[in-house]
């Protein structure tokens, strides 16, 4: 027997068996159940999710003869043995990359035209839907919207964003989702059981880490790993990706904790002979730096995607390391990213930032003493001036005793402070609620009364400091008052409104006037308020004998030319 890939051996055969993708498979068996089966579907995601599986089961279900229930086929059935020998005239599978032209549209739609010889329905499978001409999508539509009622089609694609509205517009969307990596994980040991091979869980880790999220990739890893005849272990998966594996970081950050430059820069030099990019190794730094920073709480060590060994290992480093240390790392090597493609020497731009690293914790010590050191001279200043002053006053002149109080006392008060400033200190979020209120509060007392006389008086004002004519017309027809916390305004015409709501300066004023920070402005149109206000009349529509009639009125001569050269108006 030929040797069959696993991602067409362990192809899934039943909605249960779909990896991922149980908001799709359950909503697709519930339609089956409820034999609620549309015309046309759209199945969108990314590859190797299961797009293309779905809508074989589907189509194999369909056309099931012996369904043990409505959304499961029976596999013995001759339509099912068809289908599983690729020999089935009802199911016919499209590859749109290859065949995107009007021609192979309109041969699909030949094949519409034909009944199913087996089976209740005929289904067309289109896959990479995306890469149709627009040509070939027109000609699809009508066909799509309505095909006669024995065919279904199913389309596939990974750029949704490529297919035109009126084909989206016709078909029931399907969105998959990339595969979580810790059900990868359980597919992988599942078929390594199955195919009697040994295997490490980080192994097939890094297999599932690699896939990025499609399963038919990691498959396609796995078959090649498991090519060897040996077993699947972790140092066998790494060197048959050449992937950097986690001992290289770890290793790297111990000798970073311990300000090893010698280290540091052997082990990056290992890394580069082993042929790895610097700029892939620094956001592979990176990203451990990230795993630490993640590990160090309780509550986000679930947001590790790593087997359970391997997030201990991260528990245990990442309590070495202070969150400073840890985002102070993550910083200089997102900076030492961005500026890579300029740098010249890049081996080089890398050492120093890894150089950089190595001296955060001297760094973040030196910036504590600092601090300490200031606030202790700040101390010592402060009681300083304050003896000065003391003395100062306590020892006055024989002559003139209250002036030399004065001027000793003013001399010690101007002498130069420490040019050291700090921050009003917050000891809890509370007293900082606290001192905002009572900010507010005084703010609050120091506004204008808000009263229907005030507001009127201050809008007055702003009218009659305005420039345009027509914005000051329009604002003088208006009527305001308070409603709450809240300003009314009532306009005769929704362009009035519209004047209105562009005089930010005149909200801001009013706001500014009463204090008040959140003062919406609420607008209502109602002609009914301004008695005075005049509506323009609609002009009538005149007929060619009214407007002729109106012509003469102007000009009587115009009668006489239209007898002179016997002319008839229209539509008589």
């Amino acid at each position: 027997m030929s040797y069959i890939v696993s991602a067409r051996k362990y192809r899934p055969q039943q909605f249960e068996e779909v990896l991922g993708q149980s908001h799709v498979s359950s909503t697709l068996a519930k339609a089956l159940d409820a034999d609620k089966i549309a015309h046309a579907y759209l199945f969108c995601g990314p590859r190797g999710v299961g797009k293309t599986s779905c809508a074989r089961i589907m189509a194999k279900v369909l056309n099931c003869e012996n369904k043990p229930n409505p959304h499961t086929a029976c596999n013995e059935c001759p339509s099912c043995k068809a289908f599983n020998e690729n020999a089935s005239f009802n199911i016919i599978e499209l590859d749109a990359a290859s065949n995107n032209s009007v021609e192979n549209i309109r041969t699909l739609i030949e094949q519409v035209r034909f009944r199913p010889q087996q089976g209740q329905y005929k289904i067309f499978i289109i896959d990479e839907v995306h890469m149709l001409s627009t040509s070939a999508f027109n000609a699809f539509l009508k066909t799509l919207e309505e095909p006669p009622p024995y065919a279904i089609f199913i389309l596939a694609t990974t750029e949704k964003h490529k297919i035109i509205p009126t084909i989206l517009s016709r078909c029931q969307v399907f969105d998959f989702k990339r595969i979580q990596t810790s059900d990868m994980v359980e597919q992988l040991k599942m078929i390594a059981e199955a195919e009697g091979k040994d295997y490490e869980v980080e192994g097939l880790h890094i297999i599932a880490q690699k896939a990025d999220g499609a399963m038919r990739d990691a498959l396609s890893i796995f078959d090649r790993i498991a090519s060897t005849g040996d077993a699947i272990t972790y140092k066998q998966v790494v060197e048959s990706l050449n992937i950097l594996d986690y001992d290289t970081f770890f290793r790297l950050v111990d000798a970073l904790m311990a300000e090893d430059i010698g280290s540091i820069l052997l082990q990056f030099s290992d890394i580069i002979r082993r042929g790895f990019d610097p700029d892939h190794f620094i956001n592979g730094l990176a990203g451990h730096f990230r795993n630490l920073l993640v590990a160090k709480e309780q509550s986000t060590v679930s947001l590790l995607d790593l087997s359970d060994q391997l997030k201990s290992k991260y528990i245990t480093q990442s309590k070495l390391l202070s969150a400073d240390f840890l985002l102070t790392a993550m910083n200089i090597a997102n900076q030492c990213d961005i500026n890579y493609a300029k740098a010249k020497n890049k081996n080089l731009h890398t050492e120093i930032a890894l150089c950089k690293m190595a001296k955060i914790n001297r760094a973040i010590d030196l910036k504590k003493q600092t601090k300490t050191e200031d606030y202790k001279e700040l101390k010592t200043a402060n009681k300083q001036t304050a003896q000065q002053s003391y003395t100062a006053t306590l020892a006055p002149s024989t002559e003139n005793p209250t002036d030399d109080i004065t001027q000793k006392t003013v001399t010690v008060l101007h002498k130069e402070k420490p040019s050291i400033k700090r921050l009003p200190k917050i000891n809890s979020l509370e007293e900082l609620v606290m001192q905002v209120a009572e900010e507010e509060a005084r703010n609050a007392d120091a506004g204008e009364e808000m009263t229907d006389e005030n507001l009127e008086r201050l809008w007055n004002e702003y009218v009659s400091s305005v420039e345009s004519q027509a914005t000051a017309s329009s604002l003088k027809n208006t009527i305001v008052r308070f409603e709450g916390k809240s300003v009314h305004a009532i306009v005769p015409s929704q362009i009035a409104k519209e004047t209105l709501l562009q005089e930010i300066p005149l909200i801001e004023k009013i706001r500014k006037n009463f204090n008040v920070n959140d003062l919406p402005l609420n607008i209502e149109v109602d002609i009914t308020q301004f008695p005075d206000f005049a509506v323009a009349e609609k002009p009538k529509h005149l007929g060619p004998r009214e407007r002729y009639e109106k012509l003469v009125e102007v000009n009587p001569l115009v009668a006489d030319l239209v007898k002179k050269f016997d002319l008839k108006l229209d539509n008589e």
